[in-house]
């Protein structure tokens, strides 16, 4: 009876670090996303919808296209590489959300390496 109740306590307790996603309130709007590069401070937007995103970073708009493995992955793949680098995919995967902002977790397709990242939401798509 102890092992029990000891195993119901500590199963409460996991639970509690549980990161609650709500990923489909994240699936469309306006978002920014801020980094560095080298200590400086870089800032892109992008609008998403269910299938297109389309991104402006430092004066310059580019399309990708969204296509959603679940509620909190999706491939981005560009519309129009321009290079062999740009043709390669990213995976994206929303790890937590808040209430106007998400964590996530991407890299490239096939890679073990990934990088996280918070972006905030700018407004919503309606």
């Amino acid at each position: 009876m102890k092992k029990l109740i000891l195993l119901c306590v500590g199963l409460s307790l996991l639970s509690c670090y549980n990161q609650e996603r709500q990923c489909t309130d994240f699936k469309t709007g306006k978002f920014e996303f801020e980094f560095e590069i080298d200590s400086i401070k870089k800032i892109t937007v992008f609008e998403r919808s269910d299938s297109l995103e389309i991104e402006t970073f430092e004066g310059k708009t580019d399309t990708s296209i969204v296509r959603w493995v679940n509620d909190c992955e999706y491939i981005l793949q560009k519309k129009h590489p321009k290079n062999r680098e740009e043709k390669k995919a990213i995976h994206m995967k929303i790890l937590s959300t808040s209430k106007n902002s998400y964590t996530f977790e991407f890299g490239i397709v096939g890679s073990n390496s990934k990088q996280i990242g918070i972006v905030k939401r700018i407004s919503e798509n309606k």
